[in-house]
């Protein structure tokens, strides 16, 4: 996690990550030019989850922060998994975090460079065609014990592998028949030396070339090269490739012709618990229907986030919070909703919601009076001001805020008892009314019409304070309560479990009979409001004019600890 030091004026400053402290290196070394370049690099197989914006933000900041440019390439080497619908998102994700690349490149831009510098390799005897299987080549490749076996094909005559090469991309052999391979060291102790497959056959149209070509690299090979082709001075990537990395300086160096070069460095990946961050797991929960798309609030996807109420500013908070370090670990869910919660406690406004509403009849009051009562938007921000809101005889409560036969230490709504009705009066419950079934239909109380909020009377104190809708002012709504997916800390090393085994089923919970305050019939899809007592909600995409719908963001306060 970032640290903070105290520089010697007294001033609260934010120490280096380690990243940046290359950076600064680099720049008072004059490597590069004293240019700072970076990329974020996503393939375009999928939705962008929380993990990645943790990869955005450090490609996008310390271009920002040292004066550089971060541009925005999709690494679409494999036609087979790629769609131009999740192109079109990942560049929607990154404008909503609050960034902007300065170009827009594909790895597929760079096929005909790539191209050309797997036959300077061929041509240099440093690549050949194998026309083993892909089983065969497995099991030549050795352990970490053991030295691999050289493939038949290694000693190959180079004008043979230039004409194979060639027929890899005519569209005349099938998929698997042949591949090409760096000739490097099959008894190397990092086995990404071992003669690595650079080049296969695809037959797989490309939603950027069409059917141009069907031989395609593999991302070890056009990664570092198209780093090198755009100019990137520092490659960011997540651990695992750490034992990449000396393939990826293998080839920059047959392929450099300067002292530029890019170079790779490797912070920790975001590990969340409750969480699963796999592309192919969270694709795999799509197409099972365990949630109901990419953008389900319940998943890790950005657009699920979005949709759920989680705000940029929210997410930049708890990747700066987290920090970048060469050490993997687990950071505690708890920590982002800490984020969201702080965020939205500073902008949202408090409004009154009744999820699951019984009628409270106040017996004393006019029949035909409303009262409009003042009510704060944001104590945590006067500049939002206060609003109207329309009392009367007949309220919305909440029906776990009425006990008729209550324990001691219960304060809210009892026979007997007073009870405060946030920003409006005190009042005494008198009884209540069921149905033939027994279940609690109406509640009756009495209120003191010295104890509005602001008049003198209203300084009396009682021990319990509940909220409340007008009936006649009400509007209807559906609420979607959302909680976390996976009912296991890390669902991610549960290998034995299949994804459905460990959903939890409580993660949503859908209440169709809510009524809400008038002054949310205008709100819009993505508003943000703090629901006084029960936590903080927005406006779900799927809400429509004829019909409100509200997504449970986060609770007020952390209840999942405690309730595990």
């Amino acid at each position: 996690m970032n640290k903070v030091e105290q520089s010697t004026t007294g001033e609260n400053k934010k120490s280096l990550n380690f990243i940046e402290a290359i950076v600064e290196k680099d720049l008072k070394e004059g490597r590069n030019g004293g240019r700072v370049q970076t990329r974020f690099p996503p393939e375009p197989n999928g939705y962008l989850h929380i993990g990645h914006a943790k990869a955005i933000c450090i490609d996008f900041e310390l271009a920002e922060k040292y004066n550089g440019v971060c541009n925005l390439r999709f690494d679409d080497t494999n036609p087979v998994k790629e769609d131009v619908e999740f192109v079109e998102s990942i560049k929607d994700n990154i404008h909503w975090l609050g960034f902007e690349w300065g170009e827009i490149y594909h790895a597929s831009d760079y096929f005909p460079q790539l191209w050309d510098f797997a036959v300077k390799l061929i041509k240099e005897g440093k690549a050949y065609i194998d026309e083993q299987s892909a089983e065969e080549i497995a099991k030549q490749k050795g352990t970490h014990t053991t030295p691999g076996v050289h493939s038949p094909y290694r000693d190959r005559p180079i004008e043979e592998s230039l004409k194979l090469f060639e027929k890899m991309n005519s569209g005349d052999l099938p998929e698997g028949a042949m591949v090409l391979r760096a000739k490097i060291d099959m008894a190397a102790s990092n086995m990404h030396f071992r003669d690595p497959i650079i080049y296969r056959i695809i037959h797989t149209p490309h939603h950027q070339t069409g059917t141009k070509w069907k031989a395609y690299p593999m991302y070890d090979f056009a990664h570092g090269q198209c780093d090198y082709f755009e100019g990137v001075t520092h490659s960011i990537c997540t651990l695992e490739f750490e034992v990449h990395r000396p393939l990826y300086d293998w080839f920059i160096d047959q392929l450099a012709d300067s002292d530029y070069r890019p170079r790779q460095y490797e912070f920790n990946r975001l590990n969340l618990t409750y969480t699963m961050m796999s592309k192919r797991r969270l694709l795999q929960l799509v197409e099972g229907g365990l949630v109901s798309g990419w953008d389900d609030p319940r998943m890790p996807t950005l657009a699920g986030l979005k949709r759920r109420g989680y705000t940029p500013t929210a997410i930049r908070s708890f990747i700066d919070r987290i920090g970048y370090t060469k050490y993997d670990g687990m950071i505690d869910l708890a920590l982002l909703e800490h984020s969201i919660r702080q965020d939205l406690n500073a902008k949202a406004a408090r409004v009154s919601a009744v999820l699951d509403p019984i009628k409270l009849i106040i017996t004393n009051y006019p029949e035909d009076k409303t009262e409009m009562m003042s009510s704060i938007n944001n104590p945590e921000d006067e500049s939002m001001g206060s609003r109207d809101v329309a009392f009367t005889k007949e309220l919305y409560i909440e029906r776990d805020d009425f006990m008729e036969d209550a324990p001691k230490k219960y304060f809210r709504m009892t026979p007997g008892r007073e009870t405060r009705l946030r920003s409006a009066y005190i009042v005494k419950c008198t009884g209540c009314k069921k149905d033939d079934d027994g279940n609690v239909v109406e509640v009756y109380a009495e209120y003191d019409p010295e104890t509005r909020s602001g008049l003198p009377g209203s300084a009396r104190r009682v021990k319990g304070t509940i909220h409340w809708v007008s009936v006649p002012h009400s509007v209807d709504a559906e609420v979607r309560l959302y909680d976390r997916l996976f009912t296991v800390e890390d669902p991610a090393n549960e290998k034995d479990k299949e994804l459905a085994e460990m959903i939890n089923p409580d993660s949503l919970k859908i209440l169709n009979n809510c009524k809400l305050e008038s002054y949310l019939g205008d709100a819009k899809p993505g508003d943000n409001f703090q629901f006084t007592r029960l936590g903080y909600f927005n406006v779900d995409i799927e809400s429509t004019d004829d019909k409100l719908v509200f997504n449970r963001t986060v609770p007020l306060r952390d209840s999942w600890s405690k309730k595990n």
